[in-house]
């Protein structure tokens, strides 16, 4: 995937999963299957995962820095996904979303997403197709990743949660 096409792919995602989040009555917001996480919890998991990119992605020297280059050609799309759906996919402990989520946070929690979202695009807009397969960024489950990888993972997520949440409401 080139640049456009990921940065399209990452928006249209979090888009599509933001509307079906946006259309959720509050008693299926709200809803905990089995020791499962909520649609709201879901929804802040999501966000949790988003806020550190604006911050990061402002500086393309301190990745460098801290986290690396490879010369490594970046792996593609499926072979990413892959890799991930052989992890536990247990969340990393600050990706947790809190016990409960309320109703009454969604419209808060929707708009953060949504200017987290747009932030976080904007800056890739920044980057060459070089910086997103040289820099390095880390993933609590598969270590080092490139820019690249680690926005096919991005944009897989939002999905990966949209089905959990069709699931456990029976859709």
């Amino acid at each position: 995937m080139q640049k456009q096409e990921l940065i399209s792919a990452f928006s249209h995602n979090h888009q599509t999963f933001i509307h079906y989040i946006d259309r959720l009555s509050p008693d299926q917001f709200i809803y905990k299957p089995d020791n499962k996480w909520t649609p709201g919890q879901h929804l802040n998991h999501i966000l949790l995962t988003l806020q550190p990119f604006p911050k990061v992605l402002s500086s393309k020297e301190y990745i460098a820095e801290k986290f690396g280059q490879t010369d490594r050609a970046s792996l593609d799309y499926d072979t990413v996904i892959s890799n991930y759906m052989q992890t536990t996919r247990k969340a990393a402990a600050q990706y947790v979303p809190g016990e409960t989520v309320t109703f009454a946070q969604k419209p808060e929690l929707m708009v953060a997403m949504q200017e987290t979202m747009e932030q976080t695009t904007k800056l890739l807009n920044t980057y060459t197709e070089e910086e997103l397969d040289t820099l390095l960024l880390p993933h609590p489950l598969l270590g080092k990743m490139t820019l690249r990888e680690l926005f096919y993972l991005m944009s897989y997520h939002p999905m990966h949660h949209l089905k959990q949440i069709d699931q456990s409401l029976g859709f």
